[in-house]
């Protein structure tokens, strides 16, 4: 699946080869505006990118800002670790008017198409249940009101934080399905900021540690019957479509252009030959021995 950030790019989906969109970033409509985009602005925005999926999937990442992400029309507060602190889920649970308008527009949108609604940064079940609380009351407001929506939407969360992958097994049992984002589970669990270049060595996708997060994830999610993808940027490097089968990941969505390749990556593969790799990699000791073990067979299936 493709990772979009705005409506007129669900044109690129046709020609990607993509089969839905896995990540839609609802936060680009918010950004750089001086005013925050009304229930109809965003329902047909929805709207729009379901009917250019054509049936196909399509997860819509609930508002996902602060950290490098700015609203002006919100005025939010500078913050000294802005990636730790009031963001995502947290200000959607703080300011429920806000989230109420988005999830409204959501739940109407998704009368055209196959629409999941995705949380973004959640550490825990509270967390979770709570959203899904204001999911209740939108659905609530559009019964009163007479207006149309589709009530049986999936709800799944972004795997991101480290705590909400050691605690998976639980959370696979409130959610319809995972995504895992691996550009801040990496973060997170390395302690580096990916955009520091002092230190962006120290950003490493193969790290034993970042790979049984996921593979942990993945596994929660298969014990309790729901999908476990992933739509961070490690989704579409090349050769990693192998190596994410191989933990156990079942959906990958990345930016339109990298699809053909990692189709053809999985193509070139066996399960069995990726959970091999997957395994070789869990056991290594060091970041730098899991790269040497990926470098080579990159090599060797060239």
């Amino acid at each position: 699946a493709a990772n979009v950030a705005l409506p007129r790019e669900s044109d690129e989906l046709a020609t990607s080869g993509a089969e839905g969109v896995g990540l839609f970033r609802s936060e680009f409509l918010f950004l750089h505006q001086d005013t925050l985009p009304d229930e109809e602005t965003q329902f047909q925005a929805y709207r729009k990118l379901l009917l250019a999926a054509n049936n196909h999937r399509v997860v819509v990442r609930t508002l996902d800002i602060g950290g490098d992400k700015e609203v002006p029309a919100l005025d939010l507060e500078k913050e000294q670790n802005p990636f730790l602190g009031y963001r995502a889920i947290r200000i959607c649970l703080n300011r429920t008017d806000l989230f109420l308008v988005q999830l409204r527009a959501l739940l109407r949108a998704a009368q055209y198409g196959a629409l999941r609604i995705m949380f973004p940064m959640i550490s825990s079940v509270d967390e979770l249940r709570n959203a899904k609380q204001v999911l209740r009351e939108a659905r609530d407001l559009l019964d009163a009101e007479g207006v149309d929506y589709n009530p049986n939407v999936k709800v799944g969360i972004m795997v991101e934080i480290p705590v909400a992958a050691v605690c998976a097994d639980v959370l696979a049992q409130e959610a319809d399905f995972f995504s895992i984002g691996t550009n801040d589970l990496i973060q997170y669990s390395c302690a580096v900021d990916r955009i520091n270049e002092k230190i962006s060595y120290l950003y490493r996708p193969l790290h034993p540690g970042v790979l049984r997060l996921i593979a942990m994830t993945a596994k929660a999610a298969n014990e309790n019957g729901i999908e476990c993808g992933v739509c961070g940027e490690m989704a579409g490097t090349p050769g990693m479509a192998s190596v994410l089968c191989g933990l156990g990941v079942t959906n990958l969505s990345m930016s339109a252009s990298a699809i053909p390749a990692a189709k053809a990556d999985l193509a070139a593969h066996s399960y069995a030959e990726c959970r091999e790799l997957a395994n070789s990699l869990l056991g290594a000791a060091s970041a730098e021995d899991a790269e040497n073990i990926f470098a080579e067979w990159r090599e060797d299936a060239k």
